[in-house]
């Protein structure tokens, strides 16, 4: 596997492999990789000939006060990673590479509606972020296919719309959430966690897996549901940010009509925050 810093060497090795005729897959990322990452990855290389992973921490998608700058970096682990998993190429900018002009005068792109409530209202100006920087990322690389986790289910709502809207000739491919044994979802951010709270901390999962046996089990009174589940949160050592029923696909408030529905939840464990979903039919 080669890593390649700018996008000029980035644009040289795939243009090599397209002129082998090979279809071309992207797993973009911001390191610090787990298994959920190279699910990803084997995902990609399934659906594709030549796969190129990208890590780069992007800072048009921290707000003020939030991780960017200890966010883990750990750039030699994650290459070996990569090269167990068959990974052809890895593409790690830094930040002049990507915003050569400064952030302040990038062009950015905006999904509305999609983007708005659950993490676009606890993190304002974040989607704008991640919808630039995958923008910029499918332009530079011209995928024709790319791989996102479900955890972020809302981001990968918004990546989905953005390339249905801008006509991107780009197949989106979903990658189940990958668990740990006791089925906390994998995140970066779990390594912030002390022992205690990483014990705690699948208490979001399981209360997330309350709400959807209730409403499988009938109970429609979505409010009361929510208000009980984010107490359970609360007495589990979480502070909640939010916990909301949506329609799977659109992420619109649901209607008592619609079958395929996603349960999201967000809360913080001391200072951390962990996301996590599970999308059900009713």
């Amino acid at each position: 596997m080669n890593t390649v810093k700018t996008v000029a060497e980035l644009r040289a090795v795939i243009a090599r492999a397209r002129s082998q005729g090979k279809r071309i897959g992207l797993v973009p990322t911001m390191g610090n990789l787990h298994a959920g990452h190279i699910a990803l990855v084997n995902t990609a290389l399934r659906h594709a000939d030549f796969v190129v992973a990208s890590i780069f921490v992007n800072p048009l998608q921290f707000g003020r006060g939030e991780d960017l700058d200890s966010y883990p970096r750990t750039l030699a682990a994650d290459q070996d990673k990569l090269v167990d998993a068959g990974c052809h190429l890895l593409f790690a900018p830094d930040v002049s590479e990507m915003y050569p002009d400064g952030m302040e005068q990038q062009t950015k792109v905006s999904v509305p509606v999609v983007s708005e409530g659950l993490c676009g209202a606890s993190r304002p100006g974040h989607f704008d972020g991640v919808s630039t920087v995958v923008s910029k990322l499918f332009n530079m690389v011209q995928p024709d296919v790319a791989v996102f986790g479900q955890k972020d289910y809302q981001q990968l709502a918004v990546i989905r719309t953005m390339v249905r809207d801008l006509n991107m000739p780009v197949q989106i491919i979903g990658e189940p959430t990958v668990r740990a044994e006791d089925g906390l979802a994998l995140s970066s951010r779990n390594g912030y966690l002390d022992d205690t709270q990483r014990h705690d901390a699948i208490a979001l999962y399981r209360v997330l897996q309350g709400v959807v046996e209730a409403i499988q089990g009938g109970n429609n009174d979505l409010p009361a549901l929510l208000q009980h589940a984010s107490k359970d949160l609360g007495s589990a050592g979480f502070r909640p940010d939010y916990l909301e029923v949506r329609e799977a696909a659109s992420l619109r408030q649901p209607s008592a009509q619609d079958s395929q529905l996603v349960v999201l939840g967000a809360a913080f464990m001391g200072n951390t925050r962990l996301i996590d979903n599970i999308a059900f039919e009713r």
